[in-house]
């Protein structure tokens, strides 16, 4: 017990020198989907650091991850959103295998993504009701949004009924600040 604040010492170091190989290796790990993200983004006029945050919690950049009902790839998209996008792009030899590739699920989250933005229009922030919707689905996020709350983005997020959904749309949104400078 002499030497206690040598160990003491060790471990704090060990612990400091693990935390930023860990962040290190996350920043190069999370950067290698940065130019499919702009693209994706850019077709979608959406934001490249909000949809790196989406991928960020849906798949944490694992484009093989597959969801507990059915959800595919990096952005953990369902069959129904996907054949709603190959239809809307007129894609005919579309084959849900295809949404492992990670170009191909960026396109369609980021066009599924960009149609839950448009459904709120009249908010002041549409985000975190499209983030909503993403998650828990649309008439879910709608009933939330009902009243005064489907103007304002602050009151909507307290009103979401599914702590699990607020949870998804709050980290989602820090995420999206903390990749942002990925891609000024």
């Amino acid at each position: 017990m002499k030497y206690w604040w040598a160990w003491l010492l060790l471990i704090v170091s060990l612990s400091l020198e693990w935390y930023f190989l860990r962040l290190w290796l996350e920043r190069k790990h999370y950067g290698r989907f940065d130019q499919l993200i702009i693209d994706a983004a850019e077709t979608h006029s959406l934001d490249p650091s909000l949809v790196k945050a989406v991928i960020w919690k849906e798949s944490r950049f694992n484009s093989f991850a597959t969801g507990k009902a059915g959800e595919i790839g990096l952005m953990q998209l369902t069959e129904a959103a996907a054949w709603e996008w190959a239809d809307a792009t007129g894609i005919s030899n579309f084959n849900t295998n295809h949404l492992y590739h990670p170009s191909t699920n960026m396109l369609a989250g980021c066009f599924y993504l960009a149609k839950m933005i448009r459904l709120f229009p009249n908010c002041d922030d549409p985000i975190p009701f499209a983030l909503a919707s993403y998650n828990a689905g649309r008439s879910q996020a709608l009933r939330w949004g009902h009243g005064l709350a489907r103007t304002n983005a602050g009151q909507f997020i307290e009103n979401i009924g599914f702590p699990s959904t607020k949870n998804y749309v709050n980290s989602i949104l820090a995420e999206r600040n903390r990749f942002e400078p990925d891609f000024n």
